[in-house]
């Protein structure tokens, strides 16, 4: 007689089917636990890969690739003001036009930031790429010369000669810290004004550099990875030494160093000059 497998409206397991069961369950499980590790091993490979591409991508350039790169210009302002008549100062009307100017005719202003990437790792820039730049904390700085920038959409590196905090016609702290918020770039510019080539000790170093640059990083808040020589001067010994602390460095118009470019980014003086006049000086210098 066959037995009942039903009882009581139950279903009954042998003990047979029991053991297929319990296969079935385990030979899921083992294709479950292996598909896992297969997925972990290609998410794996996968993590490596993409840390192999960055590698490549984040490659240098040789200082040769480098110095072979087309040139960015660089324009420096000093003073901006009225009644005077020399090289290093333009009056707030010629500031306005070439900069309205240079906006008008498709230039785009880059930070130091961008043409360090542009020199080391051939990130891309925007059509008629220019940097501007500031020497000495002169009060007009932020009272003129950033509002007129911001109008037209640009941002300028403003490089600060630190023993002049708060003192009159020059920058106060808060001043600083505003522009760094407004997102210029604020770099050094020393603490007096004291020519490179003259840092022969240690002690030159830290009062020039080293506690000057974490004053003003405490009062922007950000890093103070560019520095502009005092004068435009500089020789080899000197920009060795700066590259500890920089990641460019801006000279004048002298020629750059053939073993540290990097370190001698050039720039030419701004004058009180027409905007076409400014612009044709930026093509001669760069191109």
């Amino acid at each position: 007689m066959k037995k009942n497998n039903k009882k009581d409206g139950r279903l009954r397991v042998s003990g047979h089917n029991k053991f297929i069961i319990s296969s079935i369950i385990l030979c899921s499980f083992l294709v479950l636990s292996c598909n896992s590790g297969n997925q972990k091993q290609s998410n794996s490979k996968s993590q490596t890969n993409a840390v192999v591409k960055d590698s490549v991508a984040l490659e240098k350039n040789s200082t040769e690739q480098i110095l072979a790169k087309p040139q960015v210009p660089v324009i420096c302002f000093h003073r901006i003001a009225n009644g005077r008549n020399d090289e290093y100062t333009v009056s707030p009307a010629t500031f306005t036009s070439q900069i309205k100017t240079l906006s008008d005719s498709g230039f785009h202003s880059i930070l130091p930031d961008q043409l360090y990437d542009y020199l080391v790792y051939n990130k891309t820039l925007p059509d008629k790429p220019f940097v501007i730049t500031f020497d000495d904390s002169r009060v007009e700085h932020a009272e003129i010369a950033a509002p007129i920038l911001e109008q037209y959409g640009f941002r300028g590196a403003f490089f600060i000669m630190t023993i002049t905090y708060n003192k009159k016609n020059y920058m106060k702290t808060e001043q600083i810290a505003q522009l760094a918020q407004a997102g210029h770039t604020i770099g050094m510019h020393s603490w007096d004004h004291t020519m490179i080539t003259k840092y022969k000790e240690p002690a030159d170093w830290e009062k020039q550099v080293i506690e000057p640059r974490k004053k003003l990083e405490s009062i922007t808040g950000t890093n103070v990875s560019y520095w502009a020589h005092p004068y435009g001067i500089f020789n080899h010994e000197s920009v060795m030494g700066l590259s500890q602390y920089f990641k460019l460095s801006f000279s004048l118009s002298t020629k750059r160093d053939s073993l540290m470019p990097l370190q001698t980014v050039r720039r030419i003086i701004a004058t009180e000059g027409s905007p076409q006049g400014l612009i044709r000086s930026m093509r001669k210098s760069f191109d």
